[in-house]
């Protein structure tokens, strides 16, 4: 449907109503609970088709009625029903190079492009009515959903167990083409994860698009089985398994694109789950700059990391980008002199030069035991993709004290408790002390769309928020101290920044990540406090002391610049 801004324009150009009328409908739509558009065609203002025509001649495009047209199945099919439906767009007409739209907005940009790509020919837009569009949908009726209806009639009770069955299901066409548009939409969007989620009625899809889930299509409920068994197909699990959880992976290589999809399906009430983790492996290893490190806490990890010994550490939940710290990390240290072996849990990226290895649980081979073995390869650099226990923290803690640099994560709120939480494991205070060199404490925040950027002054009742939050005049004073604002402001003059919301951002004000980061370096002081026992309050005082930035005032600066907002910074920070 048209947004009431557009419907506004349209009405003044075509010189339909003028700007009192407007104002009056707007006030008449907003009591019937209508939109603009939907008030205007129920009280016979304008018609349906009157209207789309006149905004055809607005936005200069050409307008056609597809109500009663006959559409080839191979063209209406080029759009696959989940998208035609989420985003009302129907292919109507082809021909070598061009292929033809039929769409109610003109400015979804986003999914044209999406099309354009997807088949390979230039998008020509053409404007209907939204009666057009829903009697094209039935059509998918006809075709799609009849051949789904055919293929899972047998397979969507509890005997679908059959294993030649589920083979033939999963290498049907209408399943492949499924399947294919939710991997190749995700990887257009840039998701994260995959989560194929039915319930009673359907089947959810939603991609984590930085850091957020949204729903992005339903799918009929007897498309499930299908897909189900495709993606195990690919993965290379058990089509016949359906009550315990199963893990796989595979691989998409285009031209344009490479992604290692990792899969995760656990039995749920109404029938299997699925989450795909996407890894663009064309991305590469970003490097400690771009992940958005102040430059004093960069320094300190540089220096670090150049020591020939110790333990660097990288704490926050999951999802909070640790992986991706130590591979930029890796990424530096990467030389032909050196040897680094890895154990991960899975091996999301490969990087040349270093030898990674898989823990596989099923076999006895843990973290531990792989560390164990790494020490007699005559490793100089070993990373650990966790340290979940007791035994692999003392192994770490011992290999970094006998002459290797171990990096590593752990799950801690924020880098000054991650001290006594080693301790907790059993590790005696003066090994941690004397083999720590850095912890690196972080969350992930979404980055401002810079085509939507606006700046705005807190009013008196967001201050008021945000100072149950945080300590206001003590972080200003401390971000004055260190340089990193141009001068103590006053609190009631705050200006922070935010995204209005565009076509570029799919109008969420966000796009993109950013890292918030908290780097503590262990110094003779805090040497001492650790050897003593102290608490994490104590630690973390006297590594403010010696400058340390906490992950809300790396924040603070991040929201003040803008790259991100208070907002964000605040959902990552205090939950």
């Amino acid at each position: 449907m048209l947004s009431e801004n557009q419907l506004k324009k349209i009405l003044l150009k075509t010189k339909t109503s003028g700007k009192k009328e407007i104002n009056l409908y707007l006030e008449e739509a907003k009591k019937r609970n209508q939109t603009l558009e939907e008030y205007l065609v129920s009280q016979k203002i304008i018609g349906g088709e009157q209207l789309y025509k006149a905004a055809a001649q607005y936005f200069n495009l050409p307008f056609i009625n597809i109500k009663n047209e006959t559409i080839r199945k191979d063209i209406l099919f080029l759009i696959p029903e989940p998208i035609a439906t989420t985003h009302k767009v129907i292919a109507f007409d082809k021909s070598d190079s061009e292929l033809k739209i039929a769409a109610l907005n003109p400015d979804d940009l986003q999914i044209f492009e999406f099309l354009g790509k997807k088949t390979g020919l230039d998008i020509k837009i053409h404007l209907t009515t939204p009666e057009s569009i829903s009697e094209a949908l039935k059509s998918y009726h006809k075709g799609l959903k009849a051949e789904f209806k055919e293929l899972t009639k047998e397979q969507v009770d509890e005997k679908a167990d059959d294993d030649n069955k589920l083979k033939e299901l999963a290498h049907d066409m209408p399943v492949i083409r499924i399947v294919d548009t939710l991997l190749e939409y995700a990887i257009f969007e840039n998701a994260s994860d995959i989560h194929i989620e039915p319930n009673e009625k359907g089947v959810i899809v939603r991609y984590r698009i930085d850091g957020i889930l949204k729903n992005v299509m339903t799918l009929p409920k007897s498309v499930h089985a299908g897909i189900i068994a495709r993606v195990k197909i690919l993965s290379n699990l058990k089509l016949d398994e359906h009550r315990l959880p199963q893990d796989g992976r595979f691989k998409i290589s285009t031209n344009e694109y490479k992604v290692s999809f990792r899969v995760s399906v656990i039995p749920a009430y109404d029938g299997e789950k699925i989450v795909m983790r996407a890894l663009n492996e064309q991305t590469g290893i970003i490097s400690l700059e771009q992940l958005g490190f102040q430059k004093k806490p960069l320094e300190k990890i540089k220096l670090n990391i150049t020591k020939p010994h110790g333990l660097i550490l990288v704490t926050g939940p999951t999802g909070s980008g640790k992986t991706t710290t130590l591979y930029a990390i890796l990424n530096l240290l990467n030389k032909p002199e050196v040897n680094i072996t890895t154990i991960e849990d899975p091996i999301e990226y490969r990087m040349v030069g270093i030898n990674q290895s898989q823990v596989n649980p099923k076999i006895g081979y843990t973290f531990s035991t792989g560390l164990r073995s790494f020490l007699r390869q005559d490793p100089d650099i070993i990373m650990v993709g966790e340290i979940r226990d007791k035994e692999t923290a003392e192994i770490a803690i011992h290999a970094a004290l006998t002459g290797h640099l171990v990096l590593s994560t752990l799950y801690t709120n924020d880098a000054p408790t991650t001290l006594p939480r080693l301790s907790e494991m059993g590790i005696p205070a003066f090994l941690v002390a004397s083999t720590t060199n850095v912890i690196i404490a972080q969350r992930l925040v979404r980055k401002i769309c810079q085509d939507c950027i606006e700046s705005y002054t807190l009013t008196k009742e967001e201050i008021t928020k945000l100072e149950k939050q945080i300590n206001l005049e003590a972080t200003l004073q401390t971000l004055d101290t260190e340089g990193l604002i141009t001068k103590k402001q006053n609190k009631d003059s705050l200006l922070f920044y935010r995204g209005k919301g565009c076509k570029k951002c799919d109008t969420s004000g966000y796009k993109g990540r950013i890292g918030l980061y908290e780097v503590l370096e262990v110094t003779p002081e805090l040497n001492e406090l650790i050897l003593k026992g102290s608490s994490a309050k104590d630690i973390s005082q006297k590594a403010r002391d010696q400058g340390m930035l906490t992950v809300l005032e790396d924040g603070f600066i991040k929201a003040k610049t803008g790259i991100t907002t208070i907002k964000e910074v605040l959902r990552v920070t205090k939950g």
